[in-house]
């Protein structure tokens, strides 16, 4: 086993018996590697997981969560992109009962703002906004990923761990060549997951059962595309610039302090842009506030009283 690192003392102020407060059920480790709280209890993954939280009489230790069925799963390659393109719709499936999670493919450590550690921690902070039950990063190299095998691969194990019923993608083609290139590695991955002649293993060493989500959704981002289908999000639409705004590094926010330049999507405009596109998307079908989606793959519809009837 690795050497353990020391736990974050933002985590650790939170660990009763440690800092005194309060912990939520999940959070997400601050760094990449192995972990230890005080009493040398070592908790494992390499990558930022779901942690649950067990007390006992020394004090608090924490474990990685046993893997759950996810109904969605989004996968991105930034921390805050899901939370930028889908994340109201996360929230609604939530309501509606369903088991939510994302998979981050990268740390997002070429912003410009912010460092991979504290963006860490603002996607943590985002997941508890979501109630995900599920959040986890694969480490990939920012900017220089790739759509090969070995990336491939490396997703298609996260596809195979949580086995989803749907897919929230980035977009195929945007002005981020991350985003693009990504929403191809998400799309092939999920079709190469079905093949049971594709062999990978569990952390555990374990062969995976082969598994393919039904459909892959892919959200709309900077550059404008029309949508396949747009989903009603105007109930939980502040809850959803909540977790936007958890990311004080990347947006704008008065709370976030350090001398950094600001960037396209630092601006208070940048926000009002994406307010405005939800609006847009709102208005095709009668509504406050929709976000956008497209699918390569035909749907299915068992009941036209699933559709928003409104006079438009």
């Amino acid at each position: 086993m690795r050497p353990a690192k020391v736990l974050h003392k933002a985590e650790i102020a939170k660990c009763p018996g440690v800092g005194g407060g309060v912990l939520p059920e999940m959070v997400g480790s601050a760094r990449a590697g192995w972990w230890r709280v005080p009493g040398d209890v070592v908790i494992g993954y390499r990558r930022m997981v779901s942690l649950k939280w067990q007390l006992c009489a020394g004090g608090c230790t924490f474990a990685p969560m046993k893997a759950v069925k996810l109904d969605i799963l989004a996968i991105a390659v930034h921390p805050d992109d899901v939370e930028l393109g889908c994340s109201g719709t996360l929230l609604m499936e939530k309501q509606n009962g369903k088991k939510t999670g994302v998979v981050d493919l990268t740390r997002g450590e070429l912003g410009t703002r912010g460092t991979p550690e504290l963006r860490a921690e603002e996607a943590a902070r985002a997941a508890t906004i979501l109630g995900l039950d599920v959040r986890e990063n694969l480490g990939m190299a920012d900017g220089f990923f790739r759509n090969d095998e070995a990336h491939q691969r490396r997703l298609i194990r996260a596809i195979r761990k949580y086995r989803p019923e749907i897919v929230l993608a980035n977009a195929l083609d945007d002005r981020h060549p991350d985003h693009g290139r990504a929403g191809h590695l998400i799309t092939e991955s999920c079709f190469l997951s079905g093949l049971r002649k594709v062999a990978t293993e569990d952390e555990e060493g374990r062969l995976q059962e082969h598994w393919r989500p039904k459909y892959v959704f892919h959200f709309i981002q900077d550059r404008y595309a029309h949508p396949t289908f747009v989903y009603d999000i105007t109930p939980v639409f502040e809850a959803k610039l909540q977790s936007i705004r958890a990311y004080s590094s990347q947006f704008f926010s008065t709370e976030y302090s350090e001398n950094e330049p600001q960037t396209y999507i630092s601006t208070p405009e940048f926000l009002n842009a994406i307010i405005g596109r939800h609006q847009m998307f709102g208005k095709m079908i009668g509504v406050p506030y929709a976000e956008g989606f497209i699918t390569e793959k035909v749907i299915g519809v068992r009941d036209f009283d699933s559709f928003v009837q409104m006079d438009t």
